[in-house]
C-alpha cells in the first residue's frame, strides 16, 4: 500500500446513479432513482482504505417514472421533502483482501442509523481529459421503518402495499481533484 497525501475525490453526477427497489403489494418491485446528489471522498491511500466519505442526496429528486407516485413519496406520508430536503451519509471505506465495505451513518427524515454497504472498487483509470477517476458499485438493504418511513396500508389479503425492506444500489464514479495550494 502506497501512502499518499490526502486526495479529494468528488462524485461525477453525469456518470453515477443511486437506485432503489421496494416491494409493491408483496408481488413485484417498484424501482426508482434519485437524480440529484453530491459527495466527497478523502483518501490518504491509493487503495481507499479508511477513506472518509460524505454523501448528500436531494430528496425532491426522487423519480419512479410515475409523477403521481413521486408526489406521494415526496409528501409527509413518506420523505416529507419540505421538512427533510436531504438524505445524508457519513462514514469510512473499510477493505480487507479486495472486499470493501462502506461503514457509517445514514440519516433519513432526521433519523440516523448505522449502516454497512457492501461495495466493489470497480477500477481506477484516466478520463478523456487526463483526469483520474475511480468507480465503485454498492448494494445495501435498509428497513424504511427504521428511518421514520412508517406508511402502513394493507391489501385485502393482509400484505403490505409498500414493503418495509428497501434495496439500494449505487454506481458511483469519482473524479480526483487537483490538490489545493
Amino acid at each position: 500500500m502506497t501512502v499518499l497525501t490526502t486526495s479529494k475525490w468528488t462524485i461525477d453526477l453525469a456518470h453515477s446513479e443511486v437506485q432503489f427497489k421496494v416491494k409493491h403489494l408483496a408481488i413485484s418491485n417498484v424501482s426508482g432513482t434519485f437524480n440529484l446528489f453530491s459527495g466527497e471522498v478523502h483518501s490518504d491511500t491509493d487503495d481507499f482504505q479508511n477513506a472518509q466519505v460524505s454523501f448528500q442526496l436531494l430528496t425532491s429528486s426522487i423519480d419512479t417514472n410515475n409523477s403521481e407516485r413521486d408526489t406521494h413519496l415526496k409528501s409527509t406520508m413518506f420523505l416529507d421533502v419540505e421538512q427533510f430536503p436531504d438524505i445524508l451519509f457519513n462514514g469510512f471505506i473499510r477493505s480487507h483482501n479486495e472486499a470493501y465495505r462502506l461503514v457509517g451513518e445514514l440519516t433519513i427524515k432526521g433519523i440516523t442509523q448505522a449502516v454497512t454497504i457492501e461495495i466493489e472498487h470497480t477500477g481506477t483509470g484516466t478520463g478523456r481529459f487526463g483526469d483520474t477517476r475511480a468507480g465503485f458499485e454498492g448494494n445495501a438493504k435498509i428497513n424504511r421503518k427504521d428511518f421514520g418511513l412508517t406508511f402502513h396500508l394493507l391489501t385485502e389479503a393482509g400484505s403490505l402495499v409498500v414493503g418495509e425492506e428497501i434495496k439500494l444500489h449505487f454506481d458511483i464514479q469519482l473524479i480526483k481533484q487537483a490538490p489545493e495550494v
